[in-house]
């Protein structure tokens, strides 16, 4: 049995919905894996910090998120530590890099990651700023101190879309990849098909959590554009600056374009695509209109898709969540496995 110890950057909705998989399944993955992973550290700006040399139980990290106290609540050490202190002193076998997205810098999650690396740490991230920004660099990194870097939950959540087209679809000769990679975008589309406009259809994924106050970020193409980014490296093996994604979000499509599609027997999708062509590599994030025969045209709600092209098998197609809380801690999961199975 292996015992892992892990430090976390971050104590919000993704990293409290690894801790919830760790309570309900840990013992699964020790007999399954051999792998013991438990939770020595934890630091965020908001809910404070924690340090316990022998982990805390998940289940005790939920039940104290539910009382006035938090994190102070618990009987184990409260340094002063800020998230970079925690990476460098902390003496953890990986650090989970939780903390939020900049699609500008990369920023703080960048040194976060370049730290724990260079410090001999694995990393595990689902933070998409600095892989669409900075991948090559942190693999080198990575590589230098011979350590890994799992970033499956960049896109489409825990959904093994990064894995799949790495490793499964790599000798099938991958030569397009298209798909619905932002969840919010995907429900209002499909809302105003339903006869909402958009303004409503907006409204109502701010409601169910799907859309953030300023959705700018999912409904310009922003967030897409930077899975589409990760994607053209990971999966086809070119580097794309973010900047080179075409993009166009969806604040132009009518309930008219809408009526008119299904009047058709089509349908409107946001589509992050991505194509190595003789002139190199094109990449774009736009509205497109998509025949009811296409497998991405009947994906709805805020369900994620992605189709790869390949030489050898045609088009395949994975379907799945591609966010939520449970869904993007299993993608944690996902990859400290993949890290640790084999050492």
């Amino acid at each position: 049995m292996k015992d892992i110890k892990l430090a976390l950057v971050g104590f919000g909705n993704v990293a409290q919905g690894f801790v919830q998989i760790l309570a309900q399944d840990g013992e699964r993955y020790a007999r399954d894996y051999g792998l013991c992973f438990h939770i020595n550290a934890i630091a965020d700006p908001l809910k404070g910090t924690l340090f316990a040399p022998d982990g805390v139980p998940p289940a005790e990290l939920l039940a104290a998120m539910a009382t006035p106290g938090g994190l102070s609540s618990l009987p184990y050490d409260h340094p002063t530590w800020d998230a970079l202190e925690m990476i460098q002193i902390s003496p953890v076998d990986a650090v989970v890099e939780l903390s939020y997205t900049n699609l500008q810098t990369g920023e703080p999650a960048t040194t976060y990651i370049s730290e724990a690396l260079s410090r001999k740490k694995h990393v595990v991230t689902t933070n998409k700023g600095p892989i669409a920004l900075h991948y090559d660099t942190l693999t080198q990194l990575a590589r230098v101190h011979e350590v890994k870097l799992g970033v499956e939950g960049t896109v489409m959540s825990g959904t093994p879309t990064l894995r799949m087209g790495m490793h499964c679809m790599l000798p099938a000769g991958v030569t397009r990849v298209q798909g619905i990679l932002n969840g919010t975008t995907n429900y209002i589309l499909t809302q105003m098909e339903s006869g909402m406009s958009y303004a409503d259809a907006l409204a109502e994924a701010q409601a169910q959590g799907y859309a953030e106050a300023d959705p700018t970020g999912d409904v310009e193409g922003f967030d897409a554009a930077a899975k589409v980014a990760i994607l053209t490296r990971l999966v086809l093996g070119a580097s794309l600056p973010l900047e080179q994604v075409e993009r166009q979000g969806i604040t132009g499509v009518t309930v008219a374009d809408i009526e008119q599609a299904k009047a058709a027997h089509m349908h409107w999708k946001l589509i992050g695509s991505a194509e190595i062509t003789p002139d190199g590599v094109k990449a774009s994030v736009k509205p497109v209109c998509l025949p009811d025969s296409h497998p991405l045209a009947r994906v709805s709600g805020a369900t994620n898709a992605i189709t790869f092209s390949t030489a050898y098998l045609g088009d395949v197609t994975l379907i799945g969540p591609g966010a939520g809380r449970l869904q993007t801690g299993m993608a944690v999961i996902e990859d400290l496995i993949e890290i640790f199975k084999s050492q």
